[in-house]
């Protein structure tokens, strides 16, 4: 373990370094005001980290700092909160050293960041004792903070898989299939995919699973692989989302009171017969926005996806033709509208239909999945749109 010692008089650090020694501390060492502490830590004389530097700003080495509270020029409490106004520094417990009874200073001390104190004249057994209780503090902090990292580095490793199951945009000579996507974290809840099944034909998913986070991905993760081998094999659009309810009532947890469940909208495009097919389990309606300029939804009742065993499904069809789109949505995408909730998926329906033109896709990315004060919001953000070229 790694001390240091803060006082401006050279003789209490000497007795302390001395009670420290004969306890089996041998890593101590000491600084003898609040300025060389300050430079220890490559603070600047406010307290302030460094910015006016290239060069890299020293790791903290101390595991504990014993801080003199009086001392000329920058005293103890000064120098506490400065270190705890620093990211790199505020994890070091500090046990304040002090000649003062005021409790008004000890608890101005004890606020400005400081873990306990011990006053002069110091008590050998009660400042070793305060030591163990903060060294083991400072232990188990350490401990959280490196788990912590290693749940991040899983967390992004878990993201980049997420990412590279999304599939490729598709740009032929007459369909272009491509998405706008934003996840609220690290990981995501909302799951888009398509899939050529012939020469004419694509299969096209957009699913949201049940909250967002590690659990919900998870759940993507498996409805994902699910869903590439039922749009390859079974086609059909309501064979594909009851397969989809199958498997999902297939997953069992410990707790019988969770069960996850996912809406989604599933459609089949048949670019040379220009008809679309799909089945709605829940979802927020899609919109085709024609090509002269006529909207239409696509409607559907269905209950979400593995709520029930026998899911009662509708499956519609629609003509499509050249210069159509069709744009599929998940509900965070409505929350980015500010108005009535009964109002706001008629006001994201509009927008994408003032702004849909040769540009569309690029416009609603900066209008609708930029971090300004309306798009911040706590859900997924997907957008799904398919164009016939031709």
């Amino acid at each position: 373990m790694r001390i240091l010692i803060v006082d401006d008089n050279p003789m209490n650090i000497t007795v302390v370094q001395e009670m420290l020694k004969r306890a089996g501390y041998r890593n101590v060492q000491s600084a003898s005001s609040g300025d060389e502490l300050f430079k220890l830590f490559g603070l600047n004389e406010r307290g302030e980290d460094h910015s006016d530097t290239n060069m890299p700003l020293p790791e903290p080495e101390y595991d504990l700092i014993l801080l003199d509270m009086m001392m000329p020029r920058i005293d103890g409490i000064t120098a506490c909160r400065a270190l705890q106004q620093s990211e790199r520094l505020r994890d070091i417990p500090i046990i304040m050293v002090t000649a003062i009874g005021d409790s008004k200073k000890l608890a101005e001390a004890l606020d400005a960041g400081a873990i306990d104190y011990v006053t002069k004249p110091i008590n050998k057994i009660e400042l070793l004792a305060r030591i163990r209780v903060a060294l083991r503090l400072k232990e188990e902090k350490d401990w959280h903070k490196e788990r912590d990292r290693r749940l991040r580095e899983e967390l992004r490793l878990a993201r980049e898989v997420q990412t590279a199951a999304l599939p490729h945009p598709v740009d032929e000579a007459d369909i272009a299939i491509n998405s706008i996507f934003c996840p609220s974290e690290e990981l995501a809840g909302d799951l888009y995919a398509w899939y050529r099944i012939d020469e004419h034909r694509y299969g096209i998913a957009v699913i949201d699973a049940m909250g967002h986070g590690i659990s919900s991905s998870l759940v993507c993760m498996f409805i994902a692989s699910v869903l590439k081998d039922a749009m390859a094999k079974l086609i059909d659009p309501e064979r594909v989302v009851r397969e989809l309810n199958r498997r999902a009532l297939q997953l069992q947890f410990a707790d019988q009171l969770i069960q996850y469940y996912y809406t989604g909208i599933y459609m089949l495009v048949d670019v040379k017969a220009g008809i679309v097919e799909y089945v709605n389990a829940g979802h927020p309606p899609g919109l085709l926005l024609r090509a002269d300029k006529r909207t239409e939804r696509l409607e559907g009742g269905g209950p979400a996806i593995g709520v029930f065993d026998d899911i009662q499904l509708e499956k519609r069809t629609i003509q499509i033709g050249s210069g159509d789109k069709i744009v599929l949505i998940t509900d965070g995408l409505i929350d980015v509208m500010d108005g009535e909730e009964e109002e706001k998926l008629d006001m994201l329906f509009a927008r994408l239909a003032e702004t849909n033109g040769e540009d569309a896709p690029t416009i609603w990315e900066n209008d609708l999945f930029s971090n300004n004060s309306q798009a911040s919001r706590s859900d997924d953000r997907c957008l799904v749109y398919m164009h016939m070229k031709g």
